[in-house]
């Protein structure tokens, strides 16, 4: 391939965001700088949506050789803290990208916002309103009707600034006035029609304590904050393309022909099975109907971490599914689909039986040990091999045993042979059962010309099972994730409660699974596994040196995919 046609496939493989930034340099605009920033508020942990607008306002700014910020949008004291602003800045560390020393909040421009907001009052283009919020959203009239002005929106520009800093005091209750900005109560977009710059919140900030008693709206700051940090670009999602004419109108009152902030919009990650409302998220956490925060069936960031979730799973799916101008649902199966992709290529496999049964090999020595050669990755040979105990007493699953199977049942059956993994073939024998008709014990025979890798080992049988030593295998709980939520949509079923919605099989805990030695000798908290023919597992945190916890990251397969097919 020649270097044009190279750099024609790079431009083919730019989003549009992308192509309006490379435009954007070529112009010179700006001086030719790009710099973009990621503006979370600290009033709740990251899920999966801000993943996508990371990776957005992170990765354009490594591709083109700009800067990104990182500025906390902390204009609410009261829904914010400090333990929010710890676990953004570990999540955006985890997906892989650093914000040097460009770490910002909007409460840093707190002075610089209220002189601006002075000077707006002193040009008359900002007054104090004493409407309550309903007067306000009633007297803004609707989208096809225009608005009518405030009885206060020509109040004395001296009354103005006196009630302004009268707020700030804390001289007036909140709710009881708020400064708004004049612009046009008959403009076809409500967002122009005089919003209002502040409120009054008396609640100590957490960085700023009892200085502020009048906080900016999100809209007042952040363009601004956009403006004093020098950011070229500030990227947003789709719900904010009606708010843009009003980001452009208050960065005019301060930006000339040198510099200016563009504000760009991009396509919302919206996930089957999953809210990505923070409300609701923060709703689930303190009603206990998750563990918290990073519980593994959360779309949090930390959630999908704990659940054994990769970076690079994460920034491939986000790269997959791409960026647009158009909202849309995007299947978690393809989400499940890069994990999987991950995991196989980097996951040992391991021995892990969840719902065990013993099985017994009557012909085989009853105090015999053999060391089983077990490959740790078939997709990567550099990984090698570990030891697995081969005894006269194992454990298999209970599913993989039938007394009287239907055709096609290639597992453990009276009279058939399945090769155990990396191990012997052996014919079943029978079994024994309880009183209650339940299994107890299965019986099988080897051969001991078939062991694995040996050259007479070659006989070919269609059913492979794993297993465990009885002896030498050690108890482990398994926790079974599966979707929080049994609606595709959960957001569009109006007519029940969201928590209505939730998924009564989202979690099953296993408590009496077996796993073979190397995992117990081995692994540690946030190592991830593919339990041979089960699925892809991951220690959790909740591990303890005698016992240890497995989260369910993903199927081997998706049987929710299967089930809607059919």
């Amino acid at each position: 391939m020649t270097q044009i046609e190279n750099n024609e496939e790079e431009k083919k493989s730019l989003n549009f965001i992308e192509a309006a930034i490379e435009a954007d340099l070529a112009a010179g605009k700006n001086g030719g700088r790009l710099n973009t920033r990621f503006p979370p508020e600290p009033n709740g942990y990251l899920h999966i949506g801000h993943a996508k607008a990371i990776c957005m306002d992170f990765g354009v700014a490594e591709k083109f050789g700009g800067t990104c910020n990182l500025r906390f949008d902390d204009t609410n004291p009261v829904k914010e803290d400090v333990e929010y602003v710890d676990s953004i800045k570990e999540d955006i560390h985890w997906l892989g990208f650093d914000w040097g020393d460009r770490l910002y909040y909007a409460s840093d421009y707190f002075p610089k916002l209220w002189d601006l907001a002075l000077r707006l009052i002193k040009e008359g283009k900002a007054y104090v309103d004493e409407q309550s919020a309903e007067e306000i959203a009633k007297q803004k009239g609707t989208p096809t009707q225009p608005g009518t002005p405030s009885p206060y929106r020509n109040r004395p520009i001296e009354e103005n600034i006196d009630l302004f800093e009268r707020m700030n005091r804390g001289e007036f209750e909140e709710g009881a006035m708020v400064l708004r900005a004049k612009i046009d109560m008959a403009s076809p977009n409500m967002h122009m029609r005089d919003p209002i710059m502040y409120r009054i919140i008396k609640h100590p900030h957490h960085r700023t304590g009892n200085t502020w008693n009048a906080y900016p709206m999100y809209d007042f700051a952040h363009g601004q904050s956009d403006y004093f940090e020098g950011v070229t670009h500030s990227i947003c999602t789709l719900e904010f393309e009606v708010h843009r004419p009003l980001y452009d109108w208050f960065v005019d009152q301060l930006a000339d022909e040198t510099y200016r902030p563009r504000q760009m919009e991009f396509n919302r990650l919206n996930l089957t099975y999953t809210v990505m409302s923070k409300r609701k998220l923060l709703q689930l956490v303190q009603e206990k109907l998750v563990s918290g925060w990073d519980d593994p069936r959360m779309p949090t960031i930390c959630g999908l971490r704990r659940r054994g979730y990769t970076p690079r799973s994460i920034r491939n799916f986000i790269d997959r599914i791409g960026y647009t101008k158009y909202d849309g649902l995007i299947s978690v199966s393809l989400l499940e689909h890069s994990i999987r992709e991950d995991l196989n290529k980097t996951a040992n496999r391991v021995s892990a039986v969840l719902n065990p049964v013993k099985l017994i090999i009557t012909n085989y020595p009853e105090n015999q040990v053999e060391y089983m050669k077990a490959e740790n990755n078939p997709e990567d040979e550099s990984a090698g091999f570990h030891e697995i105990p081969f005894t006269r007493e194992l454990y298999i699953e209970r599913d993989d045993f039938m007394e009287n199977p239907p055709k096609k049942f290639f597992r453990m059956t009276p009279g058939q042979e399945v090769r155990l993994k990396s191990a012997y073939i052996v014919k079943c024998t029978g079994c024994k059962k309880g009183e209650n008709g339940e299994i107890e014990e299965i019986y099988c025979e080897y051969d001991p010309l078939t062991k694995s890798g040996m050259p007479e080992s070659g006989r070919k049988v269609k059913g492979t099972l794993h297993w465990v030593s009885v002896e030498y295998s050690k108890s482990a709980e398994i926790r079974l994730y599966d979707r929080l939520f049994c609606v595709e949509n959960p957001s569009e079923e109006k007519e029940k409660d969201f928590r209505e919605l939730l998924n009564p099989e989202s979690l099953k805990i296993l408590n009496n699974c077996r796993i073979e030695p190397y995992l117990f000798e081995n692994a540690k908290p946030g190592d991830r596994f593919q339990f041979q023919r089960t699925g892809y597992f991951c220690v959790d945190k909740d591990s303890k040196p005698d016992k240890l916890v497995f989260n369910r990251t993903v199927s081997l397969k998706d049987s929710w995919e299967k089930i809607k097919g059919k």
